[in-house]
């Protein structure tokens, strides 16, 4: 990857995890140039996720900080390897924002995402035809075949039965609130069906006779992310960006309200009976 590419959701996460090492460290940036026989630039642009880092360099950081853990190691070369990937969606040039990249690299690192939505279908779960009544009526044509494009291209996710999985609670006006005439209704709600029976997927349908605190559940995405150490982020979608929490109060926090909206819910047997329910609703 060329550095004028940079930064990337990947080089950050790498950053950072570089420069909370250096801190606990209780080292300053000048002082890990001079171990490293560079220019303090060059440290601040890694940590920055401005560039990536040789691999010499980074086991002689790594030895600098005192990390002992193998495994954590590990994890952090992989990720400074990966900052180098090429993903699927690099051809799409500029019809992919960088918000959306990053949401994708999140997404494709993950092992595990739980998802809590109160007006749409989840993007990994949606039909073609949900998602073209979604963006065509918004966007230039080109722009809404490219993200309905990439969007059909981030469902492949799901056929990873063994190392990837999927959450879903899905709060029922989003259920009736769809955008189309029946025809899409019918094929989207059936497509949730037959998606729900994968071994990997898990859908939750939160009945609206369900009282929750109105400022505790906005949409949210928990997301687990792959390596020898699990680490948990919060993804917040917003109108034109996202942003990404890491802190562990948040993340904490987030994780409780999964928990409550999971036990709020219906259990997947009952959602995907009130899920054929409506099938039958939109056929009539």
């Amino acid at each position: 990857m060329d550095q004028r590419s940079m930064p990337t959701m990947r080089s950050r996460r790498l950053g950072n995890e570089l420069r909370d090492l250096r801190k606990a460290s209780k080292l300053s940036a000048a002082q890990v140039a001079e171990h490293l026989g560079c220019g303090q630039p060059k440290i601040s642009k890694i940590e920055n996720g401005e560039r990536g880092i040789r691999p010499a360099d980074l086991c002689a950081l790594l030895d600098l900080y005192g990390v002992t853990d193998d495994k954590f190691r590990e994890r952090i070369k992989q990720l400074a390897r990966d900052v180098y990937k090429v993903d699927w969606w690099t051809a799409q040039g500029p019809l992919i924002h960088d918000t959306l990249r990053d949401y994708l690299t999140l997404e494709s690192d993950s092992s595990l995402i739980r998802e809590y939505e109160h007006l749409l279908v989840p993007g990994l779960l949606q039909s073609e035809g949900y998602m073209r009544e979604i963006f065509f009526p918004a966007l230039p044509k080109e722009r809404a075949e490219a993200l309905i494009e990439a969007r059909l291209a981030r469902k492949r996710l799901l056929d990873d039965h063994l190392g990837f999985r999927l959450r879903a609670v899905i709060d029922e006006p989003a259920l009736h609130r769809m955008p189309g005439g029946r025809a899409v209704a019918v094929e989207q709600l059936t497509h949730l069906d037959e998606v729900s029976i994968r071994p990997n997927v898990t859908i939750q349908v939160l009945p609206l006779k369900v009282r929750l605190p109105l400022n505790q559940y906005v949409p949210f995405g928990l997301y687990t992310l792959r390596g020898t150490k699990s680490i948990n982020v919060v993804w917040l979608e917003h109108l034109e960006s996202g942003t990404l929490l890491e802190q562990k109060e948040s993340v904490k926090e987030y994780t409780q309200a999964w928990e409550e909206l999971t036990a709020a819910a219906m259990s997947p047997s009952a959602s995907r009976k009130f899920i054929q329910g409506l099938i039958e609703e939109y056929q009539r």
